[in-house]
């Protein structure tokens, strides 16, 4: 007898997220076959098919399917799901569609060749000895044996009560090949009839031909919009330096790499998992993260990623992330999702999409049924090449592929920019932004208070070194501000060290007492205070610094300036936004001396100090109801719901986890030009796509009439289903190729950074050839040009290919403005 169990089912309304590459597609129809097949599946939540990804993107609930039941599914309607262990996965996939490619490409080349020789006898020797027999030779193996997964699938379509695009060329391919076959066979039916018995054999040849060399091009095409992620997944090691217990060193696959490990990085080795330098120190190239060029010191304590590339150091660092839980493996991760995702322009071409193909056929039966009626004693013959033409002709791949391949290049392109965008609605609707509303600190500001200014009442080693001394003991948190900008400086013993709550701190030194802190420290211990460290202290006071004072026992020996830095291109971010037409709001928690001051440095006309976290996304609501498309851009927990309720949100890379998982994109380096970029990125997918779908439309829609003969009673044109068949094919490539016209469109402005306004025809005008390309760039280069004493103005004109470094100098020989730009990390070449 056999066990039973009474074990329920496992109905847990948590659901699973996941994406599986579908084979066997071939067109839009295709995918829209799957997704339906997918989505009345018990159990599935919501399913998406993405044809020019190739991707199944599925929730669903795990007690009620799984992956093995929903590729069952998916084989019943005549396609395929790769659902294998996410870490092999990627490379059966590219084994697959490598074999997949080589085989098209073979099948290509044989139906061109046999075809030839059927479209010469066909056009120009008809009427040699035995032509049609050659004819019928050279064109059964093109038909039944290389087209022959056209006809396989059309059938498993059929069984099915469906129709896609193998559909369209099995019908139109089947019925030239066997009308010809029977007029070859059976010349006296039509003979008898006053008729001639026409062959159209190279017309059945060459329409498979030309689709065979179409999806070539087709499937080479996609290859290329999906080049970022390619990219990315070139940027991860396949083996590491592992450092042993006992300090040996071994060689190890990046699968037996754990958390914990360390890992020795040599120059020039690409970084293998995320991590901490714990000892060494070199410069990194995260270009691959931030799209910025410069290469970035990494000494002890600090964050390595995986994918980064060592430069010319060596180091030692220990795993920290591994696996798909790097960062890099995330970002390929959210790409892969994003590319796969659908933009709401999609909803409706997936709807035409699925009816496409029933309303094809429907008009071909039409157009064979008018011929016969109208056409006279040619109807039935111009009536059957018309219905193979308008079968041939028509396109739903255009359509199908038009939005998906524009979305990829889209996303791809954002992600080589350090722009990650997290699904195609955000990317599409970005365009619409008129309102955005920024954070301030870690968002405009750099988020950590820093030395801005510091007045000394004279210079004098000691007194620096009881500073940097007394403040490195202080728990204060302005006092890491101090001892990060006096770094390197020698410590002194001190003794009695004091922290006086509210006012600073106090220590002892070879006697004397001294103090750091606010002024009321001072004044409480009747310590004097020169004229001139107060003039600068209240100058401080008035652009809404934080002002610290430094003393004796009787006399004020320094004054410092703290505040959060503005980030050096938050002031061209903003301007280039504001140039864009988009209205700006700053939102700040500070007070609100500190946020009007930060707002006159940016030149934001609208601001809000003292507010609360809800009161944020209150303020986004309150846009909304005027109407505004808002984006909302944050760092910082207290952004996550202002960011949630935003209709685009946007959150720094440097910022806090919850704030980045809300977000709809991620600007990896935290660089607000990048938000202008996305927009700019944004409105030229959108246009894109527009392109797409209108050549598209307009194809079908002035093809099909054509086909089906519509010119015949003006002008006696009926269009051959050779030029249809090739018509067909350029329609879906011309599609792919315009998306990919994406890649080099400039998303960045030609930004220009001057130190001063006043220009100097009389001094030296000297200019550069320089490798300065973006905004992070020039944001690398300003504080090493504005430090060098001799120099009155310089720009850089980023939209010229030689990116021409002009400066005008004022004592600045040509040498030393070389020499800066290089200790900048540049190239630079005197013109």
């Amino acid at each position: 007898m056999a066990a039973t169990s009474n074990k329920e089912p496992d109905y847990s309304t948590t659901t699973v997220r996941s994406t599986f590459p579908v084979l066997g597609m071939t067109c839009a129809s295709c995918a829209s076959s799957a997704e339906s097949t997918v989505k009345h599946e018990p159990g599935v939540v919501n399913a998406s098919v993405n044809f020019a990804t190739g991707n199944l993107l599925v929730e669903y609930l795990p007690g009620m399917t799984d992956a093995s039941t929903l590729k069952k599914a998916v084989q019943a309607v005549g396609y395929d799901l790769l659902v294998e262990d996410e870490s092999t996965q990627q490379d059966t996939l590219d084994a697959i569609n490598a074999r997949n490619f080589q085989k098209l490409k073979n099948k290509t080349i044989w139906a061109i060749i046999l075809s030839l020789p059927v479209v010469i006898i066909g056009m120009f020797f008809m009427d040699i000895p035995y032509g049609n027999e050659i004819m019928w030779l050279f064109t059964t193996p093109v038909v039944l044996w290389l087209g022959r997964d056209f006809y396989i699938n059309a059938w498993k379509q059929a069984k099915h009560r469906s129709a896609n695009m193998d559909t369209l060329v099995a019908l139109s391919t089947g019925i030239a090949y066997i009308f010809s076959v029977f007029n070859m066979l059976f010349a006296d039916f039509w003979h008898q009839r006053g008729l001639e018995a026409h062959v159209y054999f190279e017309a059945a040849a060459v329409i498979i031909a030309f689709i065979l060399l179409g999806k070539l091009l087709e499937e080479r095409a996609k290859g290329n919009t999906s080049s970022a992620i390619k990219k990315l997944m070139g940027l991860q090691p396949k083996t590491v330096t592992l450092i042993l217990p006992d300090g040996r060193e071994k060689q190890a696959a990046i699968e037996d790499v754990h958390v914990g490990d360390v890992i020795l990085v040599k120059p020039g080795e690409q970084i293998a998992v995320d991590g901490m330098v714990i000892s060494g120190s070199s410069y990194v190239d995260e270009s691959m993260l931030s799209g910025e060029p410069v290469p970035v010191l990494k000494n002890e304590n600090e964050k390595v990623f995986s994918g980064t590339i060592n430069q010319k150091g060596s180091f030692r660092f220990k795993a920290v992330k591994v696996g798909k839980e790097t960062m890099l493996a995330q970002i390929i991760k959210t790409v892969q999702d994003a590319q796969g995702s659908k933009a709401p322009v999609q909803k409706l071409v997936d709807k035409i999409a699925g009816i496409f193909v029933p309303v094809v056929i429907g008009i071909a039966i039409l157009t064979f049924v008018l011929w016969v009626i109208l056409g006279g004693d040619h109807g039935v013959v111009h009536g059957l090449l018309a219905a193979i033409t308008v079968l041939v002709i028509a396109c739903p791949c255009a359509l199908g592929l038009a939005t998906p391949t524009a979305i990829m290049v889209g996303v791809g392109k954002g992600a080589e920019h350090g722009i990650l965008i997290k699904d195609a609605e955000s990317l599409e609707l970005a365009k619409k932004i008129d309102a955005v509303v920024l954070d301030k600190t870690g968002t405009i500001t750099e988020g950590r208070p820093e030395v801005t200014g510091v007045k000394w009442l004279y210079q004098d080693d000691t007194v620096k070194q009881i500073l940097f001394s007394l403040e490195k003991q202080s728990e204060h948190p302005l006092a890491e501000a101090v001892t990060n900008h006096l770094e390197g400086i020698k410590t002194v013993g001190l003794t009695a060290f004091e922290s006086i709550t509210g006012t600073g701190a106090a220590a002892a030194h070879e006697g004397e007492t001294y103090y750091a802190g606010n002024k009321r420290l001072l004044t409480e211990n009747n310590v004097s205070i020169a004229t001139e460290l107060q003039q600068r202290a209240d100058e401080w006071a008035l652009q809404s610094k934080t002002v610290i004072w430094f003393a004796n026992s009787t006399e004020a020996l320094a004054v410092l300036a703290i505040s959060d830095r503005i980030k050096e291109t938050s002031v061209s971010a903003i301007e280039q936004m504001q140039a864009m037409g988009i209205d700006l709001y700053m939102l700040t928690g500070d007070n609100e001396a500190t946020a009007k001051a930060i707002a006159q440095q940016t030149g934001i006309a609208h601001y809000k100090a003292e507010v609360l976290p809800q009161h944020k996304a209150d303020f986004v609501k309150g846009l909304q109801r005027q109407g505004k498309t808002v984006a909302m851009v944050g760092d910082g927990i207290n952004d996550s719901t202002a960011l949630a309720t935003a209709d685009v949100s946007i959150a720094m890379g440097k910022g806090s986890d919850i704030a980045m998982d809300v977000a709809k994109m991620t600007i990896i380096s935290s660089d607000l030009t990048k938000i202008p970029q996305a927009i700019r990125l944004s409105r030229q997918t959108v246009a894109t796509i527009k392109q797409n779908l209108f050549w598209a439309f307009i194809y079908n829609l002035i093809g099909i009439p054509i086909a089906a003969g519509i010119l015949y009673p003006i002008n006696g044109f009926l269009l051959n289903p050779m030029i249809a068949g090739a018509a067909m094919a350029l329609s879906s490539v011309s599609v792919v190729s315009n998306s990919l016209r994406l890649k080099w469109k400039k998303i960045d402005y030609s930004i220009k950074k001057v130190n001063s306004s006043k220009m100097d025809n009389n001094n030296p005008n000297f200019k550069f050839k320089t490798n300065i390309n973006c905004g992070g760039c020039i944001a690398a280069v300003t504080p090493h040009l504005d430090r060098l004493d001799g120099v009155i103005r310089w720009e850089v004109d980023t939209d010229n290919k030689d990116k021409i470094l002009t400066v005008v100098s004022g004592g600045a020989s040509e040498q030393q403005i070389i020499e800066t730009v290089q200790h900048a990390g540049f190239n630079i070449e005197a013109i």
